[in-house]
């Protein structure tokens, strides 16, 4: 018997063609799924067969950064672009990946380059307002935000986004207006009337903050940002009993949410139950910085 008989016989140039092509297109189907190992394990053997096919590098290069594993999402951007120099998507997605990594300037240099081939883009438009935030240049964020909402009014979204940079800002007023905005277009938007609803608690305004999260945990009973940010108006309203378990519930739905932590510690705190404060400041201590 041959040595080589259970290897798969050698594809002709078409069927190395065809295979990989088919391969690109179930890969599509995986991402759209959620399931990246498999769409990568796809377009590995695509790229075997046929490694000149700029789509393969790209698809792949976003499952890499969706899942992310930015160092090797980069290298498919930069030979996706290698082979497609003016691929707007290609240069979108590796400066999201640039941004990922906390790499803003080269981030902005591939967004700025994509605008030029798509300036109507939004998604590229709200990737590089976010990475112009997290560089402290707010205003120019802002104005990125108002370019994406001037190209399509009506995406609840693009208002979210844009109450959200007010709200970090601590503009909460423009904040909610942006959020209200959200909700004319989109009614039962969780998220908007849950940054609404915090929006409003930072300017006291408790009975409002409360029917805006009380409506967002409606919709989304196990939303654990809206149930602490509940919580802390609960406290902030006297009820700290209401307060705890919701705090409680947002701590068992993320281990991890700082935030709840230390609210839930000053609450457990006014209500003289130290040994318990004293374990949520830890936890929180330990989360943020490595160590109490």
């Amino acid at each position: 018997m041959s040595e080589g008989i259970n290897e798969k016989p050698e594809l002709s140039e078409a069927a190395a063609q065809s295979r990989a092509s088919v391969l690109r297109s179930r890969a599509e189907s995986y991402i759209a799924l959620s399931r990246h190992d498999a769409a990568i394990a796809d377009l590995t053997e695509s790229i075997a067969l046929v490694p000149d096919n700029a789509r393969a590098w790209r698809l792949r290069g976003e499952s890499h950064r969706i899942i992310e594993r930015y160092e090797a999402a980069l290298s498919d951007f930069d030979e996706a672009l290698r082979l497609e120099p003016d691929s707007g998507y290609a240069l979108g997605s590796r400066g999201q990946a640039y941004a990922s990594l906390g790499r803003f300037e080269e981030a902005m240099a591939d967004f700025e380059h994509a605008l030029t081939l798509s300036p109507e883009s939004l998604w590229i438009l709200e990737a590089k307002a976010d990475t112009l935030a997290d560089l402290g240049r707010l205003d120019e964020a802002l104005e990125e935000h108002a370019k994406i909402i001037a190209l399509n009014e009506e995406l609840a979204y693009s208002w979210l986004a844009r109450g959200e940079l007010y709200q970090r800002m601590h503009l909460y007023t423009e904040a909610i207006d942006d959020y209200t905005r959200a909700l004319e277009v989109e009614p039962e938007y969780v998220r908007a009337f849950s940054r609404r609803g915090e929006a409003l608690r930072m300017i006291d305004r408790y009975d409002e903050a409360l029917s805006d999260l009380n409506r967002a945990i409606d919709l989304d009973p196990d939303n654990d940002r809206a149930l602490g940010s509940r919580g802390a108006v609960l406290s902030e309203m006297g009820d700290n009993e209401g307060a705890v378990k919701d705090l409680d519930r947002a701590i068992e739905l993320d281990e991890d949410y700082i935030w709840a932590y230390r609210v839930r510690g000053e609450v457990l705190q006014e209500m003289e139950r130290h040994e318990e404060a004293v374990a949520d400041f830890t936890r929180a201590l330990d989360l943020e910085f490595g160590g109490s």
